[in-house]
């Protein structure tokens, strides 16, 4: 795993758009824009449930913005797959309390930048592309029925924009029967490196060879971000659509007083409220910009003014975290919006905070405030051990299962110069074994070629213990063959070598007729 210091420091320049689209009637999309982490959610299952499961992934995701300043590559990777299963826990955990949002779902996309290297995770359909020297790399594979389809060669990828099952999900975190774990990608990070991250509303409609022009062309983070948008919605786009634009800059004096920084971006369903975030992170955060243009025909202005007005950003706004949400109300004046009407004992009305009885008014509702937050807080702190416990229960559930499948098969190995067969595979998890021996037989490995012998030590795995007893006789009588073939031989050491190597094939596609039968 990559760990070495980087010659030269890379940061993160980042923003996000993300729009409801032309037909839906709320944005169930997410994404999260920072300085060290980007991400987009593209979450599934009705109105109710696809913003809350998109929204669930984000804050889950948030952390990494802070917690990935110890540069350790293997750590933040791990981390990133632990926080995609706590997301996928929390959602499935909400769906089974609330049953109205009982089957919701949401893909993960996501780009950390630690220690000049790029570490991806990704499930499900949106997706990730890297822009290096001009060239377009799409870096993840969909999850989804017909990328399945592209990858037996039943369907071509331009059949599959219109393929009637395109929109089916085979991987995806949420109330599914299905395998949730994320791919985990790790990839050297290069100066003007540009990233796109976005939901399949902008990737399902606009050609790679369009969005590589875009990406090559606008300089300008926002401005690219909304471009593609736009031109994804006058597409023909019927989803919501959202988008990541992402470049690594290079700092060459990394002591500089005025290195890159910005305030992190959320769009979509998770910018509906900051505050949870601005807290995660402990920094300030801001609303992603709303789209400028892209709604102009007759038809679009109609759909947008049918749709919920909840769900159109007005301006941008920024969210504290809660230590300073608590000191601006303590140390500010309040306006008069804040300060309470009082009525004096005399029967008049006063809102002068000079006055003693409305500056005990003041104090009384700091105070309540004081407490409330206080009580915020407790519960916070309660809500992130009971998290952390769920976590390592959800983990510890995994390695037994996993434990459990490991024991149901077994491999053909060596130990003490004879093959013997072991139950479980060849490998360990944190210096715990997941194999034992169960059998030795009487082939010694003094008389197998070196080519058996490597394949031994790697495991020559089999389903039963039958059938790993059906290889090792198979490996016995082709090693008498060999030792008959040898001793009978007159032409010398290149005659017995051919004879290994015939033999060495010819046990190798029997015993992989045997496996496949079996």
């Amino acid at each position: 795993m990559p760990n070495d210091a980087p010659a030269k420091t890379l940061f993160l320049y980042s923003t996000t758009v993300s729009d409801v689209g032309t037909v839906r009637s709320n944005n169930q999309d997410s994404s999260f824009a920072g300085e060290r982490l980007i991400s987009v959610c593209d979450g599934m299952g009705g109105h109710a449930g696809g913003d809350t499961a998109s929204t669930i992934a984000i804050r889950s995701l948030a952390h990494i913005e802070q917690d990935n300043l110890r540069e350790d590559v293997a750590s933040v990777a791990n981390m990133m797959d632990v926080s995609v299963m706590a997301a996928h826990d929390a959602i499935v955990g909400k769906a089974k309390r609330e049953r109205r949002l009982s089957g919701m779902g949401t893909t993960v996309t996501a780009v950390a930048l630690v220690a000049g290297y790029w570490i991806l995770a990704h499930i499900g359909d949106s997706r990730a592309y890297l822009l290096r020297d001009g060239k377009l790399m799409q870096m993840t594979s969909d999850h989804s029925y017909v990328q399945h389809l592209i990858d037996t060669g039943h369907i071509t990828e331009a059949e599959a924009r219109n393929h009637p099952q395109r929109n089916v999900v085979m991987r995806v975190l949420g109330d599914f029967d299905i395998d949730p774990h994320p791919d985990i990608a790790i990839r050297k990070a290069h100066p003007a490196d540009r990233w796109l991250l976005c939901s399949d509303g902008l990737c399902g409609v606009l050609e790679n060879s369009t969005i590589e022009e875009v990406m090559s062309t606008v300089s300008d983070q926002e401005e690219c971000a909304q471009r593609l948008v736009s031109m994804a919605l006058k597409a023909g786009s019927t989803d919501n659509v959202t988008a990541v634009v992402a470049d690594a800059t290079l700092a060459l004096d990394v002591d500089a007083f005025d290195l890159p920084h910005q305030t992190p971006l959320v769009g979509g369903a998770a910018g509906a409220s900051l505050e949870p975030i601005a807290d995660i992170v402990n920094k300030p955060i801001a609303s992603a910009p709303a789209l400028r243009y892209g709604k102009q025909s007759p038809a679009q202005r109609a759909a947008a003014l049918t749709q919920d007005n909840e769900n159109e950003t007005v301006s941008p706004r920024v969210a504290q975290p809660s230590h300073m949400r608590e000191d601006s109300e303590e140390l500010a004046n309040p306006d008069t919006g804040e300060i309470p009407v009082v009525q004096k004992q005399d029967g008049r009305y006063s809102a002068d905070p000079n006055d003693p009885e409305v500056a005990d008014a003041i104090h009384h509702e700091k105070t309540e405030r004081r407490k409330a937050s206080r009580k915020r807080r407790h519960w916070t702190r309660l809500s992130t051990i009971a998290a952390t416990i769920l976590v390592l229960m959800a983990l510890s559930a995994a390695a037994f299962g996993a434990y459990n499948w490991s024991q149901s098969k077994y491999y053909l190995g060596q130990s003490d110069g004879v093959v013997t067969i072991y139950q479980g595979v060849p490998t360990d998890i944190f210096g715990w074994k997941l194999s034992h021996e169960v059998e030795r037989t009487t082939i010694s490995t003094a008389s197998l070629p070196q080519d058996w012998i490597d394949q031994l030590n790697s495991g020559i795995s089999a389903d039963s213990l039958d059938e790993a007893r059906s290889h090792a006789r198979l490996i016995s009588r082709e090693a008498q063959k060999l030792g008959g073939s040898q001793s009978g031989s007159s032409s010398g050491s290149s005659s017995s070598a051919s004879a290994s190597s015939s033999a060495s094939q010819s046990a190798s596609a029997s015993a992989s007729e045997s496996g496949s039968q079996s």
